[in-house]
């Protein structure tokens, strides 16, 4: 019934008001709508994923244009704009295990770049710090000495290299004073940068039943880190570093196994299992992978690698939009013109086969009508990009163009429009 109730606004609204704008045939089989989500009709929010403890569905069979891997989460993603070439069960939350420290490091590297913390400031390691992520602990450590004080550089080398709990534990208690405060300020900045669902309750991954992040938003994390703090990603890549006379090697199995890899971060515990977030560049082409819950430190490494191999092979750039090309229009509400056209920043580029077989669907979807005056330059909703029936590309659109507000007939008519819109509305919802 409620699909029906849709299926009837959008008739009506279509035959009023012209609300979805087919914008052409830009590339073989791209076809381009505009949908406007009003309050009585709007886009869906993300549902929560199911808590981790509930079995993962059933792997489907191997489709033939996809990779043979075994890992029961996963996803690979274009670096520059994030769309998604492979995935596996992405959503659902999961225990991050080490990986959560990739939180860890982008919340210091943004305060750094915001002045707030130096590289040359000293923090204490506690007793609290060095029984729980030191040596005693028996895991990975920088085996930092108690009540020493680490300057935040050494401490970011030995949390990112060496995977240091010790390292973690020492930068949440000094910015925030304990792990639990900390890891509330990690989750309040996951959704800064986009984390809808994951949640963060302390600095290094170690098990919580109320730490979980998901797969796909891991991914996410690692493309904000490469693109938003180039001075920093080139520590991933380091293969060694020394703290306390004690020299460790980097856990990442990835750098030295194929060409252009250079980060990310591992991540082990037996409720997680493995997991690693990776990257590389191979001619000028930069992807991301994840996977997660694995049997082994060997499986995850041959699984990345698998997947990133399959990546560079199988896929190439295409642009579907040039610089500045109009891709749709967006309904105005008293304005001088009725529709304001819309553009993205820069091109907008998608992964596709090389074979060129698959079919793509853009479809724009913003808040509207607009109310004028719009701006040029105001953000206005997004086009989504479909691949077959996978979404994989949501980039933000922009206002072309300046609309000035309407004269008094124009609002009026708009104003009447809209008031026939919300009747059928009413009515549609009674059927």
């Amino acid at each position: 019934m409620r699909r029906r109730r849709l299926f009837i606004e959008d008739a009506m609204r279509n035959f009023l008001i012209g609300r979805w704008v087919t914008a052409g045939l830009l590339t073989a089989g791209l076809c381009v709508g505009a949908f406007a989500a009003t309050p009585g009709h709007k886009v869906g929010p993300v549902k929560k994923a199911a808590p981790v403890q509930h079995p993962a569905p059933k792997k489907d069979a191997t489709k033939k244009d996809e990779p043979n891997i075994s890992a029961p989460h996963a996803i690979l993603i274009d670096a520059e704009n994030g769309s998604v070439l492979f995935e596996r069960d992405a959503d659902r939350l999961i225990f991050p295990a080490s990986l959560g420290k990739l939180m860890t490091a982008e919340y210091v590297f943004h305060e750094v770049k915001e002045g707030r913390i130096k590289l040359t400031d000293e923090y204490m390691v506690s007793e609290n710090a060095w029984r729980k992520g030191g040596a005693p602990s028996h895991g990975s450590t920088m085996f930092a000495a108690i009540y020493s004080r680490i300057p935040v550089d050494a401490l970011l080398h030995g949390m990112i290299i060496q995977s240091a709990n010790d390292a973690c534990i020492v930068l949440a208690e000094a910015i925030a004073g304990n792990e639990r405060t900390f890891g509330a300020k990690l989750t309040q900045r996951a959704r800064e940068i986009g984390l809808e669902k994951s949640v963060f309750t302390n600095s290094n991954g170690l098990p919580d039943p109320g730490e979980q992040v998901t797969t796909r938003e891991l991914a996410i994390l690692a493309r904000h880190i490469i693109r938003t703090y180039p001075e920093f990603y080139p520590l991933f890549s380091q293969g060694d570093y020394t703290w306390n006379k004690i020299r460790q090697q980097n856990r990442n199995p990835l750098l030295g196994m194929m060409s252009g890899a250079d980060g990310l971060k591992t991540g082990y515990t037996s409720e997680a299992g493995y997991g690693l977030v990776g990257s590389a560049v191979q001619n000028g082409l930069r992807l991301i992978v994840v996977v997660n819950g694995v049997a082994t430190a060997k499986e995850r490494a041959e699984e990345a690698k698998k997947l990133l191999e399959w990546g560079f092979r199988t896929f190439e750039q295409r642009i579907l939009f040039a610089e500045g090309q109009t891709i749709g229009a967006a309904k105005v509400f008293g304005g001088a013109s009725g529709r304001v056209p819309l553009v993205a920043n820069g091109e907008v580029r998608v992964m596709m086969p090389k074979t060129g077989a698959d079919k793509l669907i853009a479809r724009i979807v913003y808040n509207g009508p607009v109310p004028a005056p719009v701006a040029e330059g105001t953000p206005v909703g997004n086009v989504k990009v479909w691949r077959n029936d996978s979404l994989i590309l949501t980039m933000p659109l922009k206002a072309a163009e300046t609309v000035e507000k309407g004269n008094m007939s124009q609002r009026a008519f708009d104003a009447v429009t809209e008031m026939i819109i919300a009747l059928f509305r009413a009515g549609a919802e009674r059927l």
